[in-house]
């Protein structure tokens, strides 16, 4: 088990804290970390058609989650959390092999009862790249689980090593686990890591970058008494059986950003790039600066926009990513607040996700920019689609009185009713009947919002 080395700070201030009251957390006294760089074992060399080669193992690890927090067990990529970010150029292929070395036992608790989880593993892995065009063998099919050392494999398992083509433009990706009926609990362990595409024609740009440019994952949590993670083992209001049971809904009481609790970065004045990623499970976010300034957003999770929009907030649903510019540099000597203004769920201390602290000096000048156009914008024209489809969320209720989700009155292990043709335009009216938001991706494809 891999083991973080850092001291545990025993001031008075951890005798008045109790974990499983965020009211009693100090915020803002550990700095934002930054996820390290993955480094490939074997370097691209087109003269020999060699790809770039990784290798990324899952581990049980224990981490800090505050200043002031004993060790907490978590599941990482590389034992660290979040995991490596993954950075290749567009249309460079890559190929990793992720390793499962987790324990047998999960760290948090298993309803038996769900589909996928009855005669399975407790502890099984699959890989998504979130946004990524992809052979569907690399796309971390749910059901293409693997236990540690591959000893027991879902029935949808094809291949050891994914391969990443990266044939589409430079986009904020993530990964993360998408094991058939864990996900939730594998990503909320900590199962998590930002995926970069990087284009050409974006280096060009000259937007601010390397040090200047910084991925931020936030995620929401609760903790027991002792700092373990909290995750709920029945519903609400609950029920007699089964037990483990899981709740429709959890919503954690504590913000997490970059594996820190309410962190700080210092910033120099001037701009910067953040990509900022929701990897909650279900909660939302509007975020915005404490000063109302103006944020400068370039891009969403498909990539860069065609020009800038400036905004003073915005709504970021789980999974989804955004691309802002933040300048700093009217702000010398200033703390801002990056806060949250979403209504719903109501937790003390959910307004805030984390500070930047505003420096008095550059290191350098800075001669980064904000472009008055990013990329080529290709719209879809509605007019050669092939086919309209309407697609109906919905919900029933299983025998034992929970929540079940449903698409077009079919159940996600139902046969495929939707098959479309190759290299095809259609058009999708996606209908929402639940009572909550349900935001949508489609995996192998982009595509583009019309209403």
């Amino acid at each position: 088990m891999y083991e973080e080395t850092v001291g545990w700070d025993r001031r008075e201030e951890y005798e008045i804290l109790d974990p499983t009251d965020p009211e009693t957390i100090p915020k803002f006294v550990d700095p934002l970390p930054i996820p390290k760089i993955a480094r490939p074992m074997r370097p691209y060399d087109s003269s020999k058609s060699r790809e770039l080669f990784y290798k990324i193992t899952m581990r049980e690890a224990k981490h800090r989650f505050h200043k002031y927090f004993p060790l907490t067990t978590i599941f990482g990529y590389n034992g660290t959390y979040p995991g490596p970010t993954i950075e290749v150029p567009k249309d460079v292929a890559i190929k990793v092999k992720w390793e499962n070395q987790l324990p047998k036992k999960h760290i948090l608790p298993i309803d038996h009862t769900l589909h996928g989880t009855m005669d399975t593993p407790d502890v099984r892995t699959v890989i998504h790249l979130h946004g990524a065009n992809v052979d569907a063998d690399s796309d971390g099919h749910p059901e293409a689980w693997f236990s540690r050392d591959n000893e027991f494999v879902g029935q949808k398992y094809e291949r050891e090593i994914y391969e990443y083509t990266n044939h589409q433009a430079g986009a904020t990706l993530w990964y993360h686990d998408h094991a058939l009926g864990i996900t939730r609990l594998n990503v909320y362990s900590g199962l998590a890591g930002f995926y970069l595409i990087r284009d050409f024609l974006e280096e060009r740009l000259n937007l601010p970058k390397n040090e200047y440019e910084i991925p931020i994952m936030i995620q929401d949590k609760t903790f027991n008494k002792d700092g373990s993670l909290f995750y709920p083992d029945n519903t609400t209001p609950p029920i007699d059986n089964p037990i483990p049971s899981t709740p429709a809904a959890f919503f954690g009481n504590t913000v997490v950003v970059n594996g820190k609790l309410w962190p700080y970065l210092e910033v120099e004045p001037r701009k910067y790039r953040f990509r900022i990623l929701n990897a909650s499970n279900l909660r939302s976010y509007t975020l915005g600066l404490s000063n109302g300034e103006v944020l400068h957003q370039i891009g969403t999770d498909q990539g860069l926009l065609h020009q800038p929009q400036d905004i003073r907030s915005f709504i970021l649903e789980p999974a989804e990513r955004i691309d802002l510019i933040v300048d700093f540099s009217k702000y010398i000597g200033q703390e801002i607040i990056l806060q949250n203004t979403a209504q719903t769920p109501p937790s003390p201390g959910m307004e805030v996700i984390m500070k930047f602290i505003v420096g008095k000096e550059v290191k350098y000048p800075d001669t980064s920019t904000i472009p008055n156009e990013l990329m080529p914008f290709h719209p879809i024209d509605p007019a050669l689609a092939v086919k309209e489809r309407t697609m109906i969320l919905d919900e029933t209720k299983d025998h034992y009185g929970r929540t079940l989700h449903l698409l077009n009155n079919r159940m996600w292990s139902d046969p495929a009713t939707e098959k479309v043709k190759l290299d095809t335009i259609e058009i999708w009216h996606l209908v929402n009947n639940f009572n909550f938001p349900h935001p949508i991706h489609i995996h192998l494809v982009n595509f583009e919002i019309l209403g």
